[in-house]
């Protein structure tokens, strides 16, 4: 199995430090999240202090970037890592994208079918000196001229990764992409009945194995070397659940445990402002549907009983005053989990 640590997002400043730590623990995947702050600077500065660590964007939000930028920066990263980048990208929810973003919404999975094709051809238009003649009902690119194209990278295509809750996305990313990034709101479950019959159907719809397409996430993995540390993340993540179910996009993984009132309660809450009262209304029994959750001495058949055999790739959970503070012997054995994914394709071919 492979292993990812995620970037504090506290500051630029830390990620010098915090890319090499992760790096000298063994860990497969340094990671950004597109919350607080950008998601791609942080893998700028990571690829110059690292030399194995793949670099994910987990995820970079894509429809309030042309994909034109969104290639422009993954190409350069690709080629300043030594093709160590991998380009996660999400759609968001509706009211993220108009309200937040100021940008127009429509169905998420046509566009992105789309901007995943966009960008290939742009890539191929510098790699390949292929023309671009890109023509869609969302996106257009038909003019490149010399100077506006970067030198070829000599590396891989970068992959595309996609984050996924519902059956169409899935059913997309399956299809079409490198991986999916499932969502930390997931349970076995849902994981069971919708994730892995939607991506069957997308892989077969595109022709894709199983050993070319990483999975990751689909829950939270609560860890740490000692009890105390493990009851502080397990609040931190019990607000995590709170807080995605009382979102209406996620429900229907609520539907599948017959907890749809439980998240109409959370929606009240949030829009009430009582966001410290949500968190109360997740029991441990909830809790432990999207949760792993044990000391670095327990927790390891939960992994393998939870993830194995089904998820390539999975990251502790911190929280911003608490480390799981794992140890290279730790990372090692979760390593010896075997999984389904083996590599990317090579999709200059």
């Amino acid at each position: 199995m492979f292993l990812a640590s995620r970037w504090s997002g506290k500051s630029l400043r830390d990620v010098r430090a915090q890319s090499i730590n992760a790096e000298s623990l063994g860990a497969d995947i340094f990671m950004t999240m597109e919350n607080a702050h950008e998601p791609f600077m942080p893998l700028a500065l990571a690829a110059e202090h690292t030399k194995n660590l793949q670099l994910w964007t987990g995820i970079a939000i894509s429809f309030n970037r042309s994909p034109m930028v969104t290639a422009n920066t993954a190409f350069d990263l690709q080629e300043a890592s030594g093709g160590r980048f991998v380009l996660g990208l999400g759609p968001q929810v509706k009211g993220h994208n108009e309200r937040r973003f100021s940008v127009p919404w429509t169905p998420p999975v046509p566009r992105m079918r789309e901007y995943i094709a966009s960008l290939r051809a742009i890539w191929r238009c510098w790699e390949l000196s292929e023309k671009l003649n890109f023509r869609g009902n969302h996106y257009r690119f038909d003019l490149m001229t010399p100077n506006f194209s970067p030198p070829p990278s000599k590396q891989p295509m970068v992959p595309i990764t996609l984050a996924a809750v519902g059956p169409a996305m899935i059913k997309l990313a399956g299809e079409l992409s490198d991986g999916v990034q499932l969502h930390p709101f997931c349970t076995r479950k849902y994981f069971d009945n919708v994730v892995k019959p939607e991506l069957e159907r997308g892989m077969e719809a595109g022709g894709q194995s199983r050993e070319n397409l990483c999975l990751s996430g689909g829950g939270f993995l609560v860890t740490g070397p000692d009890s105390d540390t493990v009851a502080r993340l397990s609040e931190f993540v019990r607000y995590r659940v709170a807080f995605y179910g009382s979102t209406r996009t996620y429900w229907p993984v609520l539907e599948q445990h017959d907890l749809l009132d439980l998240g109409a309660k959370l929606h009240d809450l949030s829009r009430r402002g009582l966001w410290d009262e949500m968190s109360k209304e997740i029991d441990d029994d909830v809790l432990r549907l999207f949760a792993v959750i044990g000391t670095h001495d327990d927790v390891l058949p939960q992994i393998k009983e939870r993830f194995g055999g089904q998820v390539d790739l999975i990251m502790p959970m911190s929280s911003s005053s608490d480390d799981p503070a794992v140890t290279k012997e730790w990372v090692q054995n979760v390593k010896k989990i075997d999984v389904p994914f083996k590599n990317f394709l090579n999709r200059w071919v």
